[in-house]
């Protein structure tokens, strides 16, 4: 993958951890396009929830592999929905990115989730604190670095990160 077919940055994390805010302040800071796959799911497909109860979770799991495939090929940085990582070939892909792990405290993510509708989340924290408990191993191993999503500002972490990566020589 030459640096002009894939991304500055990938964000990942647990659903509620800000990676769509962040990496859209991290890409403004940069002067570069933002990518949410998410939204892109949404915009093709309709509503998240509305897919899931319709097509139902492997559907949905399709639908958001072909995009996370095609955000990947794009020089941006990009936001993937929480489960992208499950996906195998997503993982070999982002094995040869510069991966930004957002994380979230279950205190600083309950008060996010409020009454947002979020299929995977039928029963609130304690659904959350599952799901990210099932994952944390996959988004550490794919991690590059890690930042606290908890209480910091996001101007400020993305400063940060836009800092870490012209050190590292990404930009």
């Amino acid at each position: 993958m030459s640096s002009a077919q894939k991304p500055i940055l990938v964000v990942i994390g647990p659903p509620g951890a800000g990676k769509s805010v962040l990496g859209k302040q991290i890409a403004k800071n940069l002067r570069v396009p933002f990518v949410d796959t998410d939204r892109r799911i949404v915009s093709r497909h309709g509503p998240i929830p509305q897919i899931f109860s319709e097509h139902g979770e492997a559907w949905f799991r399709q639908a958001e592999r072909v995009e996370v495939s095609k955000a990947l090929t794009e020089r941006a940085v990009v936001a993937l929905g929480g489960g992208a990582v499950l996906n195998l070939e997503t993982q070999k892909e982002l094995a040869s990115a510069r991966v930004l792990l957002v994380t979230v405290s279950p205190e600083a993510v309950e008060a996010r989730l409020g009454s947002s509708v979020r299929p995977l989340l039928t029963n609130g924290l304690e659904s959350w604190k599952k799901i990210a408990s099932e994952r944390a191993e996959i988004y550490q191993t794919l991690a590059t670095k890690t930042v606290d999503g908890s209480e910091r500002s996001i101007a400020k972490l993305a400063r940060e990160v836009v800092e870490w990566l012209r050190h590292e020589g990404e930009l």
